[in-house]
């Protein structure tokens, strides 16, 4: 009689292949990020490196140590047991990233990082230090000019105002607010131009220039259209767009300046009606009771800045001029706002009736950048406080008009 031999029950063997199975996964999912045999095996002591991948490849996430194998993902997906702990493994996750990873004193941690060695601070050259800026003296006695009392003068702040014109003012229309504002609209926002261009200064010794008359010259390197170009660079480089006018209005003829300066400033405004300010650039000419010219200068930091004035005019003459409040008041306020910085770079605003054009905006000036007997340096330097006043004053957290009294 033959003998036929029993067959295993299948349950045994279905448990053999799932638990080899598990196996292969486990060792899979734990090590999938390793990159040698030591890292492996140490990646197969923690307590949550298979949990965490195998949960996060069920919900669809990626596993920062790795990718997975598409047949683990599969088998894991049909796992109710791992998701059945999904709640467990979202905490052990959430705490080892508040804590930067396992603490070094878990089981299985990593150890602590060996403490890293200071390294010895390389050598490098000094920087050298740019030379100290050095004006040549040109020779003109200099005085600086301030204001002895208050006698005489409309006062707001620290800034003096000396009313030359027919129109009245107290110091009550200083209400910490004026009209001029840089517009938003496309394209320059200041007009910078001279009426009286070839204006300029007395040079040091070598480096005269070819006159064209009294304190004047046609070459825009000497004359104030210098002073513009650095007025306008100073603006420019604060991010505020110019348009400078370099022609001479004075020059071949002096008389009609101002009728031809105000043309050519009318006729930029309709070109670009981003044009909020337009800045009239002259310098003064100043001399003693025996005739003798002398500049006007205020200590920076060890160099003469020419004094500067602002010089504003009114409807006193007759002519219509509806801006010449708004631009007293911001003349007010940029002058306190450069007096802040340099106590005695400016003289006391002059209040006059000629309108000197003004009455195209309301943030119209004049500014007299200097004397004649000041050099050419002195007056480019004050270009730049002034730009840098200007840019200041119409920054948006800045505070603009000076206080009323």
């Amino acid at each position: 009689m033959t003998m036929k031999r029993r067959p295993r029950p299948q349950w045994r063997r279905r448990i053999t292949a799932l638990l080899a199975a598990g196996a292969v996964i486990y060792i899979v999912a734990a090590t999938a990020s390793s990159d040698s045999f030591s890292a492996a095996w140490e990646a197969l002591g923690r307590r949550s490196a298979l949990a965490l991948p195998l949960l996060e490849s069920q919900l669809g996430g990626v596993w920062t140590g790795g990718v997975l194998p598409v047949r683990t993902a599969l088998a894991i997906g049909q796992s109710p047991v791992l998701l059945s702990s999904q709640d467990a493994v979202l905490e052990l996750r959430r705490t080892e990233e508040e804590d930067g990873g396992p603490s070094p004193d878990q089981d299985g941690g990593p150890p602590p990082a060996a403490p890293v060695e200071p390294t010895a601070p390389i050598d490098e050259e000094p920087a050298q230090a740019e030379p100290p800026l050095v004006f040549a003296d040109n020779g003109v006695q200099a005085r600086t000019l301030t204001p002895a009392s208050p006698d005489g003068y409309t006062v707001t702040g620290g800034v003096y105002i000396s009313n030359r014109s027919d129109k009245a003012f107290g110091s009550d229309i200083f209400d910490g607010t004026f009209a001029a504002a840089l517009s938003q609209e496309e394209g320059p926002k200041v007009l910078i131009l001279h009426t009286h261009g070839s204006e300029a200064y007395t040079m040091p010794p070598g480096q005269e220039y070819e006159p064209s008359g009294d304190s004047r010259t046609t070459d825009n390197a000497y004359n104030v259209v210098r002073v513009g170009d650095e007025l306008a660079k100073t603006l420019e480089e604060a991010g505020i767009s110019v348009l400078h006018d370099v022609s001479l209005y004075d020059y071949p003829e002096y008389s009609g300046a101002y009728g031809r300066s105000l043309a050519a400033a009318e006729e930029a405004i309709a070109r670009h009606p981003s044009i909020s300010l337009v800045l009239d650039i002259h310098r003064d000419a100043i001399s003693d009771a025996d005739g003798s010219p002398y500049k006007v200068v205020s200590n920076v930091a060890g160099l003469n800045a020419a004094q500067m004035s602002f010089i504003i005019g009114t409807d006193g003459g007759g002519l219509e001029h509806p801006h010449w409040q708004e631009n007293l008041k911001f003349a007010a306020a940029l002058q306190q706002r450069l007096l802040d910085d340099y106590p005695t770079l400016m003289r006391p605003i002059s209040v006059r009736n000629s309108r000197y054009n003004q009455n195209v905006s309301p943030g119209a000036l004049l500014v007299e950048m200097g004397a004649a007997g000041n050099s050419l340096d002195e007056a480019l330097l004050s270009a730049r406080l002034l730009g840098e006043a200007l840019a200041a004053v119409f920054e948006p957290s800045s505070q603009a008009a000076p206080a009323a009294e």
